[in-house]
């Protein structure tokens, strides 16, 4: 199946067109089929790839395919052109995976919408673009399905577009990113104009063999790539588009904060790993912003009522655990995460778009509450997946993956016990707004009139992700608990392995008691706080540390006064300036020649044969009088 590898993006672009071109023609039952059916081929397309793959490829080693050479410039050859090693491996089974579940739910979630076709459109587009994105192996095709991405985002979170809120967010979101995504391109220019290449692979080559470590070349297209990076994956400092995307349907935010778009930063940066090694100034600022967003994220998580910005938060908070990861050069610890991310994450989005339909698509948690009897499925959903998420220690993924990275935070050569800490603190915050939202919207008085039960076809994605919330983790587990380090061990053969050079008083067991013990602080401040015998009345805003962390400190509210204000000022005093004029006249111009051809239009033949004879005596004049001075 390694030749047919074109097939996995193939598939959906293929859908999307169909659907785009002939949705309204379809009925609703046949554009479910093809929209979800076709992500669940690409699923087994994927599969079968990757156990080819495993069986017949050498550790360390990967398969390109050639599909066909884009463009020719002088020495300049891209192509379109697959590459699968173990990273695109991973990311190509989570991203189709994940995501056929969340087209599966979407089949019972949009069925009354009026636009079920246009959704399944663009969200096979989306899968199609991230796969691109995973699956190239020059940058030049990356940044295609990069922007591709870009784009989904923009189409679904205004997808209900005759509400301006949401189309306010869709344009945030687009915006916001583009400033990342102008970064990267630069970067992109860079590596062409230095390196002569942008197969990603020779770059990485060219870059190790040309470029040395902390030179100024390398800081500059590392850090021009990192701003690529932060603007999709909502890092400070353009992680303000995130939380306002939740006006999309919610299939929408499980596939964008579990399988596609944020996770590209990830990707990026892990799969330019030889690149940010060479500027370890870049590489600390990885690190850096990480451990800030990730506290930044969670105190923000802890002051919404919204139930789907609390979920944005935690997803902004958790990438920033694989940004820290990365920047301390845990590689193969932040793929590890992104990969049981993907898994609780999808699961609490989609649990809780059970929860918005049945509370008639109210999103306030104060407004919710004893719905663990009544949606007993979206309840163990958010159990599992809210304590994966907080890392219920030996049970859920979540602990699993996050362990590593608290492990590597301090074992590595670049990392340092305020690391350590930091991480330690994020997983105890992280575990009380978790066991917050779950205390808030399943325990105390009991709802009545609940407008929705999920059907078979939404509650089996929710089944089958609540068994990868607890099993995934065991793909990788720790060797102090006898377990074995399959998934590390076969990402490193292609990602920098980490050395693991800071012992000292800090064991791995060690690392997970104190994980436990943090996961354990969180869930018992929640329940002392929360629990179901608390009164529904907290109102987050009244106290001045509250509104600022449910703002989410602000940020808005100052690129509103640095940026948008300005420059909303500049284009109003610029309405008329020079330039305009110039384009104006031109206009005037061509309208005053309308007008004076005009009068020539007068239904009077004889003075149009009159024309035609002037003209050709002109004509005729100009070429004789042309003839004699050519000839002398």
């Amino acid at each position: 199946m390694l030749s047919l590898l074109w097939l996995i993006p193939a598939i959906p672009f293929a859908s999307a067109a169909v659907l785009a071109l002939f949705g309204s023609r379809l009925s609703r039952r046949a554009a479910g089929c093809l929209g979800a059916g076709s992500i669940g081929i690409s699923a087994l397309v994927a599969i079968l790839a990757a156990v080819e793959f495993l069986v017949s490829t050498p550790p360390g080693n990967a398969t390109t395919q050639h599909l066909w050479t884009w463009m020719s410039v002088g020495g300049f050859r891209p192509g379109l052109g697959l590459y699968f090693d173990p990273v695109a491996l991973v990311m190509v089974l989570v991203v189709t995976f994940v995501g056929f579940l969340i087209h599966l739910y979407s089949v019972e979630y949009m069925r009354d919408d009026d636009g079920f076709s246009r959704f399944f459109a663009y969200m096979n587009l989306f899968v199609a673009a991230m796969l691109t994105l995973v699956l190239a192996n020059n940058l030049l095709l990356l940044y295609l399905g990069w922007e591709g991405v870009g784009l989904c985002s923009f189409l679904l979170i205004g997808f209900w577009y005759r509400d301006p809120a949401n189309v306010r967010a869709a344009n945030k979101a687009f915006l916001v990113t583009r400033i990342g995504d102008t970064a990267m391109a630069i970067g992109l220019f860079l590596i062409a104009t230095q390196l002569g290449t942008l197969d990603i692979q020779e770059a990485m080559h060219r870059a190790t063999a040309q470029w040395s470590a902390g030179s100024a070349i390398a800081i500059a297209t590392a850090a021009l790539l990192l701003g690529g990076a932060v603007g999709k994956s909502a890092q400070l400092p353009l992680q303000t588009w995130l939380p306002d995307a939740m006006a999309g349907p919610t299939p929408t935010s499980a596939l964008i904060h579990a399988a596609t778009m944020v996770t590209a930063g990830v990707y990026l940066i892990a799969r330019t790993s030889a690149l940010f090694t060479l500027a370890p100034p870049v590489q600390f600022a990885v690190a850096l912003i990480g451990a800030t967003t990730m506290l930044l994220s969670a105190f923000s998580a802890m002051a919404q009522r919204d139930l789907k910005r609390v979920l944005a938060y935690s997803t902004m908070s958790q990438i920033g655990y694989m940004f820290l990861a990365l920047g301390l050069g845990a590689w193969s610890a932040a793929i590890f995460h992104l990969m049981t991310h993907a898994f609780f994450k999808a699961l609490l989005f989609l649990a809780a778009g059970v929860v918005i339909q049945a509370m008639h698509h109210d999103q306030d948690m104060f407004h919710m509450g004893g719905l663990r009897f009544e949606l007993p499925v979206a309840f163990w959903s958010f159990v599992i997946g809210g304590s994966a998420l907080a890392g219920l220690p030996l049970i859920t993924a979540g602990f699993f993956s996050k362990d590593l990275i608290l492990w590597q935070a301090w074992a590595g050569p670049n990392g340092n016990g305020w690391f350590w800490i930091i991480g330690l603190f994020g997983a105890a915050l992280t575990s009380f707004y978790t066991y917050r939202m779950i205390l808030l919207v399943f325990f105390g008085p009991e709802k009545e009139d609940l407008a929705y039960k999920p059907g078979p076809v939404a509650a089996i994605p929710l089944v089958v992700l609540c068994v990868f919330s607890i099993i995934g983790g065991y793909v990788d587990t720790p060797p102090d608990f006898g377990g074995v380090p399959a998934l590390s061990n076969f990402l490193n053969s292609i990602l920098p392995p980490l050395n693991e050079v800071h012992i000292g008083p800090i064991t791995e067991v060690i690392t997970a008691i104190c994980a436990s013990a943090a996961f354990a602080i969180g869930l018992a401040f929640a329940y002392l706080i929360y629990g179901p015998w608390r009164a529904r009345t907290a109102a987050p805003r009244e106290d001045l540390l509250l509104r600022l962390w449910y703002s989410g400190f602000g940020f808005d509210k100052l690129y509103e006064i640095l940026f948008v204000t300005p420059f909303q000022f500049v284009a109003r005093r610029s309405s008329s300036d020079v330039i305009d004029h110039i384009y104006t006249g031109i206009a005037k111009l061509a309208d005053l020649g309308s007008r004076g051809l005009r009068h020539a239009q007068n239904g009077r033949v004889r003075w149009y044969a009159t024309g035609v004879a002037a003209g050709f005596i002109v004509l005729f004049a100009v070429a004789l009088l042309g003839s004699l001075i050519l000839w002398g």
